[in-house]
């Protein structure tokens, strides 16, 4: 199975935006089940001090550590850039993972990063901190890592990207992680 993780809960964003065009595009081409999760759905006790011991973990977020990321083979993590890299709350996600099920959230797993931005970097150093994070938990990164830059002229109305050399790689990623 293979998770897309939209790494923010801003509402509205542009990433999940961006996420769930990428999630249609590898639904049509994935002989694997494809699920979308979105962090705007993180449950609202995440944040607690109990969190750092294995029954502490709340339990929204055990389950949902079951189904889209202990379950999944593959994570594709869409993140925006905030402040220079990635959102905070996408760094807590993962460290609250990381408490229950260590080895099995993410040892193992294969990891494809996509990055969003409204400058015209597309998030580079954010996925290279995230691509360090993956590697210390265990997993192996896609080493072709998607830039999406200037994002907002990138889009239709319908808030889907159209310009077709962003569109192709998209596509080229993957087939790529497909192949992974």
């Amino acid at each position: 199975m293979i998770t897309i993780l939209s790494g923010t809960n801003r509402p509205n964003s542009e990433t999940k935006l961006v996420a769930q065009q990428y999630f249609s595009r590898i639904q049509t081409t994935a002989s694997e089940p494809v699920k979308f999760f979105s962090l705007e759905d993180i449950p609202a006790d995440l944040v607690q001090i109990e969190m750092y011991s294995g029954p502490g973990q709340s339990n929204d977020l055990a389950l949902i550590q079951d189904e889209f990321i202990i379950a999944a083979d593959k994570l594709v993590v869409i993140s925006p850039e905030y402040n220079g890299s990635f959102p905070g709350i996408l760094k807590l996600f993962l460290d609250a993972c990381s408490v229950r099920e260590l080895k099995a959230t993410f040892k193992g797993k294969k990891v494809a990063l996509v990055g969003v931005a409204s400058g015209r970097a597309g998030n580079l150093r954010g996925m290279d901190h995230l691509t360090g994070i993956f590697h210390y938990l265990g997993a192996a990164v896609l080493p072709f890592q998607l830039p999406i830059s200037q994002i907002k002229s990138l889009k239709n109305e319908q808030g889907e990207i159209e310009e077709e050399q962003t569109l192709a790689a998209i596509d080229r990623q993957i087939q790529d992680f497909l192949q992974f």
